[in-house]
């Protein structure tokens, strides 16, 4: 193709949070490496493309938000498409490759990708590229990788079948048997051991890198041989490889320090998701014993002078900030520690190689610096392996620039996946393992994320305590490691427990958490309820005992079912450990509830180790006790999530 002009390709995507328009960058820089021109647009854009007319190869990278449906920036688009009076064959003209992000850790995984991909086959429009689906959960690359690598062979054959077609249709003599076959041939083309093979052309690093590093290079990192490796080091085989690393991300933003003051943003500026109140706390509890292994707390805010109205279960948002010494240590590392608090002007670097480069929403036009590392950029987010491809080039010490190369590149994946994204680490660690490394603050703000509001469930009723909010969490802690000096406190968790700090006092037997109406008659009536609980140890961490324990009494609840995981017992029968034990004791009861008496099931907790084990508990219980098979009891939850009456309010 070098004597021909470049192939265009349209490529859409729909981004949350940035991730899916990230991977659509890469494909875009990508793409002329392999002679093809990306026409790049947003999903939400929908007067620069038109799928109804478009003739070339289409490739959409999208993302899942909230429970399953599909980011903002394609809501219009799916409900275009989702017109029930669109025929089947709408898009029979249309070739597309789809990629998915999700996280399994939530219950409709890809959710927003598989519901594009299903209404554009029944649409009639054909895949020239098997759909992939990119888990959070475990790291995006380990599918994002491949599937972009094995996505030029499958445009080049489809973008050469569509020339051939052009030219059949335009040629009288055609042969109409070569034109009924070759689509089936796209439609199922599949990932090949052949993808593994393709080598990657880093456009960036044409004239500085040379992706076969040469020995002596390589043994500048290689500990010796019987060493592990680490996120310092690496061992053969990827320490003796040639490596493959992404196209260097073109830079587009200019930062100017400016001697003016002024005043910074407010904090609701920050945000466009709702609207935002500024609420005092009115009361602290902790409701864990000091020696629990997890702290959980109780706030109480007053939200008596705003219009926020909530039902109970219902998730509001917090805007936090970065942890003050981190921000500290980050300035320190910039070089910037006497700067902190001069205004800083952002704008779009001119004559930038990026397309479409705007500067990121998040980043105010002028604030001090310290604002936006405070409250505005994700300093604690795991570093995608474009920020690291981007830290290769402010990195001095060869021994360092060959590790950072390495834990980017295709070669070093799982060491990413080990070292980074399953460790935890983030920018500050990653300072402080290179200590060569100097970044720009234009670079930290090209390359780190929006820092997030966090999500927590109210924990009380508007109905009993009338002008109250409560929520109930636990203070999340991240252990000290070899890369990470010190122990660290989640963002939000952290800040709030060092907020609450002067009004916290310890629970006493009553939690000192009723209301000014705690009376023990019945004031609504209830069908039959039941409450499986379980904590790590009686004494420490059972939290609301006498609140639990009074509902009992007055008929709230019908049965309380609890069970301590940690705590030994010298019965002969030793009591189970969790609730998913206890369910399966009580296999007829729940199974009468939910199946005749049409009950609601609720969970709330832990995903990842009590969630999914409680749902499989469900599965063998509805098995059982219905005498079918597991696919029927499978079937039969299916159908209580459907109906909304299998409820998961759960986190990771």
């Amino acid at each position: 193709m070098c004597c021909e002009s470049k192939r265009r390709f349209l490529l859409l995507y729909a981004t949350q949070k940035g991730q899916a328009k990230a991977i659509a960058e890469e494909i875009w820089q990508q793409a002329g490496a392999h002679g093809l021109e990306a026409d790049m647009h947003c999903m939400s854009e929908m007067d620069k493309y038109n799928l109804e007319t478009e003739k070339d190869p289409v490739v959409i990278v999208i993302s899942t938000t909230g429970t399953g449906d599909p980011p903002d920036t394609a809501r219009k688009f799916v409900k275009k498409i989702q017109d029930k009076t669109l025929p089947p064959d709408h898009f029979a003209h249309l070739q597309y490759g789809l990629l998915g992000l999700g996280d399994s850790e939530y219950m409709f995984f890809c959710n927003g990708g598989r519901t594009v991909d299903r209404r554009l086959q029944e649409l009639g429009a054909q895949h020239f590229y098997d759909t992939g689906l990119a888990d959070d959960c475990v790291g995006l690359e380990l599918v994002v990788d491949p599937w972009i690598d094995g996505l030029w062979l499958a445009l080049k054959e489809a973008l050469q079948l569509q020339k051939e077609k052009e030219g059949m249709n335009n040629a009288v003599s055609a042969v109409s048997s070569s034109l009924s076959t070759a689509p089936h041939v796209v439609q199922e083309l599949k990932l090949s051991s052949e993808v593994q093979n393709l080598k990657i052309e880093d456009e960036g690093a044409r004239c500085s890198d040379n992706l076969s590093q040469k020995l002596d290079d390589i043994n500048l990192v290689a500990p010796a041989r019987d060493a592990e490796p680490s996120l310092v080091h690496s061992v053969p085989p990827v320490s003796q490889s040639a490596l493959n690393i992404p196209a260097l991300p073109p830079e587009y933003i200019e930062v100017e320090f400016q001697d003016t003051q002024d005043e910074n943003p407010h904090l609701s500026s920050l945000t466009s998701e709702g609207t935002t109140f500024e609420v005092p706390i009115t009361k602290a509890v902790q409701l864990t014993r000091e020696d629990a292994i997890k702290t959980a707390l109780l706030l109480e805010l007053d939200i008596t002078d705003t219009s926020f109205e909530y039902q109970p279960g219902d998730a509001f948002c917090v805007i936090c900030p970065n942890n003050v010494s981190e921000v500290e240590k980050l300035l320190h590392s910039l070089g910037l520690s006497e700067k902190g608090d001069n205004f800083v002007c952002v704008k779009v670097k001119q004559g930038t190689k990026k397309k479409g480069a705007s500067r990121p929403q998040h980043i105010p036009e002028r604030s001090t610096l310290k604002f936006i590392l405070t409250w505005c950029l994700e300093i604690r987010a795991i570093p995608k392996k474009a920020f690291l491809r981007a830290l290769v080039e402010c990195t001095s010490d060869a021994g360092e620039k060959r590790r950072l190369q390495e834990l980017c590149s295709r070669q070093g994946a799982s060491d990413y996946t080990r070292f980074i994204r399953d460790s935890n680490v983030c920018l500050l660690d990653l300072l402080h393992a290179f200590p060569s490394c100097k970044p720009s603050l234009s670079l930290l703000i090209e390359h780190l994320p929006k820092l997030q509001a966090r999500s927590y469930s109210v924990s009380s009723s508007n109905l009993y305590q009338p002008g109250r909010l409560c929520f109930v969490f636990n203070v999340v802690e991240f252990p000290a490691s070899p890369c990470r000096p010190v122990s660290w406190k989640g963002v939000c968790t952290g800040w709030l427990a060092e907020l609450v700090a002067p009004l916290l006092h310890p629970s006493k037997n009553s939690q000192d958490t009723k209301g000014e109406s705690s009376s023990t008659e019945k004031d609504w009536e209830f069908g039959e309820t039941w409450l499986f609980f379980g904590c790590r140890h009686q004494d420490r961490d059972y939290l609301f005992k006498d609140e639990l324990q009074c509902f009992l009494e007055n008929g709230t609840l019908t049965h309380l079912k609890v069970c301590f995981s940690r705590d030994s017992s010298t019965a002969e029968v030793a009591p189970p450990k969790y609730v998913q034990d206890v369910l399966r004791l009580c296999a007829k009861e729940v199974a009468r509830v939910l199946l005749k008496e049409k009950g609601y099931f609720y969970i709330c907790g832990d995903k990842k180790h009590m969630a999914d084990d409680v749902s499989e508990a469900i599965v063998d219980i509805l098995s059982m006790e219905m005498e079918a098979d597991k696919l029927e009891a499978m079937k039969i939850l299916a159908m209580l999530r459907e109906a909304k009456r299998y409820l998961q309010d759960v986190w990771s």
